[in-house]
């Protein structure tokens, strides 16, 4: 079973509704956020490569290597797999990027399968991959996927968010925060959401 699936900006809207009459501080929130967005994105190959060009570097650095990608035609698990070390660093990977570009070409992950396993199960085939941790696994699940009751306790935006709105004397650590957003079930996709957009609120800075 893959749980709901977020498809709509009604579907956010409902879980948003959820949260807010469960946790009186989310209702605050969203009085301030406004409506989330949906956030949804393509998956496959494709996102899973962006997200590793954008490890460590800059949100213009990776748009960059990206445009040296697409203009390389190295955007498929074909095209990737084939390429050499020198053409992939011409395009700005590093060499480790490079392995963890090529491992995951092929892996040949089958994309429409993964789409069908409960959250765990894509959570684990993704990072057994060289260069795929949780957080990306997770953010692949949440927004490539739309599966609503995935979180991502290890994003520093999201606990700096969670520090503020619920006045905690830090930003909680991952298992900490893991074993609080438990209450946010089956909504916590959304409750990501909502901490993001409160973030952006309270930093006029975007998390993720």
């Amino acid at each position: 079973m893959t749980g709901r699936i977020i498809e709509t900006p009604a579907c956010v809207a409902e879980g948003a509704a959820w949260l807010a009459a469960a946790e009186p501080r989310f209702a605050a929130a969203l009085a301030l956020t406004g409506p989330l967005p949906l956030r949804r994105s393509p998956g496959g190959f494709a996102a899973l490569l962006d997200a590793i060009v954008a490890q460590q570097v800059s949100t213009a650095s990776a748009a960059a290597i990206r445009g040296r990608l697409a203009a390389a035609g190295l955007v498929t698990e074909d095209a990737v797999a084939a390429a050499g070390d020198d053409t992939l660093r011409a395009c700005g990977l590093s060499r480790q990027k490079i392995r963890y570009a090529r491992a995951l070409a092929e892996a040949r992950l089958p994309y429409a399968t993964l789409a069908t396993l409960p959250d765990d199960a894509v959570i684990a085939t993704l990072v057994a991959l060289p260069g795929i941790g949780r957080w990306t696994a997770e953010i692949y699940a949440m927004f490539a996927l739309g599966r609503s009751d995935v979180f991502a306790p290890g994003d520093l935006a999201l606990q700096e968010a969670a520090r503020v709105l619920f006045d905690l004397p830090a930003r909680p650590r991952e298992p900490a925060f893991r074993a609080m957003a438990e209450a946010w079930s089956p909504w916590r996709a959304v409750a990501a959401r909502l901490l993001w957009a409160y973030y952006r609120v309270e930093t006029q800075r975007e998390g993720v």
